[in-house]
């Protein structure tokens, strides 16, 4: 990177480069169609107001491995770039609401959780910068009054008692144009949010308390179909194999034989792949609930006896998910190795990358010094390292070698469009669905 600041890149610890260099390779051989692509794609399917992608790149496979509609990493980001979530944020309020003048950010129920509020900070900011007036409705149900939130960076943010008038939720004295979700929903839908007349984005079926991940990775499975098509590449180099599971008590040891036995079928169908590819690694599968987020109810497997052989505490901690919600149903996924490390100390490294409407905005590098190839990073002890661009990933350098910086972080951001656009497609299916049974919908209350 010479002699400037800028934050230095992960090192790609494998020798089984060639496949994703050969996905690389054909990223860039094929950039004007896939830009073209993907144009058509957003004019027919619109995408979420934004998102974040979490990838793993093994070498010989890069993919997405979860897709968050409610970011909450906003001041992990790399501020120099902070224009691009500007521009994105004006162009997404041409589509939404083109007169907005305000909008109310609805954010999480945390009351002690300073990265996430420092994280909304951010998002307060981009949104100002783009030209609205931000308040926050905050849905804590002992919150009787505004409250100032005070920052470590300096920062205060006022979270403000949400009101529903009518059809309308607001503050005192605001009349917002369209709401703003950062809130996940994974308690369930509040009575409160229900039935409103204001533009809601995300939409609230894309909250946790409905949304399935198996759900967006079939719509992920089809697009990677369709992009491998069109860059004649093996769609398994992008795609991560995966089962759902039906439904599943840990606690009572109920539906057990459904994982064990869509555990052997994923590792069989990964084991059969590496042998085609010639890649000489371990298969590992990846179990997690099939709703919500913050690394819980998550582990990973290399044989299906690991899951008969739970223990008392590892059941407990698969059984609850955030907000104590319980696991009812569960995705099983292929394990996507990552063969990226950061620092003196080669702390094991995975790239998540954001977006505002169909752009990227930036992303950064989730570090943990206490995890492996094979494991889930988003646990406690991780950290956050900002994306080294030196310019925006948004294209590539054809100059450079496939696997060059500008190269890389290229292929980042198209791996992430494509599971933005599986995230679009889950929301266009959404919308055309009809209403759930009001009693259905009633899961929290504010």
């Amino acid at each position: 990177m010479g002699n400037d600041s800028r934050p230095a890149v992960p090192h790609l610890t494998t020798a089984l480069t060639g496949p994703l260099q050969k996905i690389e390779t054909h990223l860039l051989q094929n950039q004007a169609g896939i830009e073209r692509w993907f144009r058509s794609q957003w004019q027919e399917t619109p995408a979420p107001f934004y998102c974040s992608v979490d990838l793993r790149n093994a070498g010989f496979k890069l993919a997405p491995v979860d897709t968050n509609l409610f970011p909450a990493g906003f001041n992990n980001l790399n501020p120099a770039f902070q224009s691009l979530a500007v521009q994105a944020v004006q162009a997404a309020l041409e589509r939404i609401c083109p007169s907005a003048g305000g909008v109310l950010v609805i954010p999480e129920n945390h009351t002690r959780n300073l990265f996430y509020f420092e994280s909304l900070a951010t998002l307060v900011e981009i949104l100002t910068m783009a030209g609205l007036r931000v308040r926050l409705g905050s849905m804590l149900p002992d919150l009787r009054e505004p409250k100032i939130v005070e920052l470590p960076s300096g920062r205060r943010l006022t979270l403000e008692p949400l009101v529903r008038r009518e059809n309308k939720i607001t503050v005192t004295d605001f009349d917002p144009c369209f709401v703003l979700l950062n809130n996940d929903l994974s308690g369930g839908l509040p009575p409160i949010l229900q039935n409103l007349e204001q533009p809601v984005a995300p939409p609230l079926s894309l909250g946790w308390w409905k949304r399935l991940k198996s759900n967006h990775f079939a719509h992920y499975h089809r697009i990677a179909s369709e992009f491998a098509d069109l860059i004649k590449i093996d769609s398994w180099l992008i795609d991560p194999i995966f089962r759902k599971c039906g439904k599943i008590n840990f606690e009572k040891r109920t539906g057990e034989e459904c994982l064990v036995n869509y555990v052997e079928e994923v590792l069989a169908a990964t084991r059969l792949k590496y042998r085609e590819n010639g890649i000489d690694q371990e298969p590992f599968a990846i179990v997690k609930a099939d709703a919500g987020t913050y690394g819980m109810a998550i582990m990973s497997v290399k044989s299906a006896d690991e899951v008969r052989a739970l223990n008392r505490k590892q059941r407990n901690k698969m059984a609850h998910m955030k907000e104590g919600q319980a696991v009812t149903d569960i995705m099983v996924q292929e394990g996507v190795y990552t063969f990226e490390t950061w620092g003196t100390k080669n702390a094991v490294a995975e790239p998540v990358v954001y977006m505002i409407d169909h752009f990227v905005i930036g992303g950064f590098y989730r570090v943990h010094t206490e995890r492996r190839t094979d494991e889930n990073l988003n646990a406690p002890g991780m950290q956050f390292e900002p994306l080294a661009f030196a310019d925006p990933c948004s294209y590539p350098d054809p100059l450079q070698a496939p696997d060059a910086n500008p190269n890389r972080f290229y292929a980042y951001g198209v791996l992430a469009r494509l599971a933005l656009l599986a995230a679009a497609r889950e929301s266009k299916e959404a919308a055309q669905a009809p209403a759930p049974a009001s009693e259905g919908m009633k899961k929290a209350s504010v």
